[in-house]
């Protein structure tokens, strides 16, 4: 996720090597100039010191794109993708499907599909911790076809009910940019090789509701 903070600060380390930018978004930076390679390794140390990180290899920024997209749609946004998510993310990348979902997989040792679920249900979580929001309020907003599919997906993943959570004196949560790691998952075996593994993987369409 290219939050408004990590936005800041990387605008701010380009304007101090003198580097003019066109735009800072989704992990990506249009720099007007060619940077040197003593530029580029002070821009790569200086991200280093506030935790973030230069990427060349285009197959990892690909990778940061396709989590960066997903972690906003789940986390920060209330847009509603009004058609096949897995079309939306290739209309969106420029990117065929299959070959980001068996890239991300091989990568990651997740399937995309299963990253959005961990993500949904820390979101799940923190909605709960707000208590501002009712169960079934929680289930339309997320996008779950049914309370009972929500409840359901959310003992399988953390072995508790959303009310058994709800009561825990320490609730615990896992940070943005820890969710999802799965390494145990072998590529291949999830249907990362269909277009339609989201949705095939588990019984909701993820967005938008059906």
């Amino acid at each position: 996720m290219v939050s408004t903070r990590c936005k800041m600060l990387v605008k701010e380390e380009l304007k101090k090597l003198g580097l003019h930018f066109i735009v800072v978004d989704l992990g990506e930076v249009d720099v007007m100039e060619n940077i040197s390679p003593q530029q580029r390794s002070q821009l790569k140390e200086a991200l280093l010191n506030s935790g973030l990180e230069l990427i060349d290899d285009k197959r990892a920024i690909l990778i940061e794109k396709i989590k960066s997209i997903i972690i906003d749609m789940v986390h920060h946004t209330e847009e509603i993708v009004q058609i096949n998510f897995s079309d939306f993310l290739s209309q969106k990348l420029n990117h065929d499907y299959t070959y980001m979902a068996n890239l991300f997989s091989e990568v990651q040792g997740t399937t995309i599909g299963q990253f959005i679920i961990y993500h949904k249900i820390e979101r799940i979580k923190e909605l709960i911790m707000y208590d501002e929001l009712n169960i079934t309020e929680i289930a339309w907003k997320m996008n779950y076809s049914s309370v009972a599919h929500l409840s359901n997906q959310f003992k399988k993943f953390t072995g508790l009910s959303p009310s058994h959570f709800k009561k825990l004196r320490v609730k615990k949560r896992r940070p943005i940019d820890e969710i999802g790691i799965h390494p145990n998952v072998e590529p291949g075996t999830n249907g990362i090789n269909n277009g339609n593994e989201i949705n095939q993987v588990y019984q909701d369409t993820i967005w938008p509701k059906e």
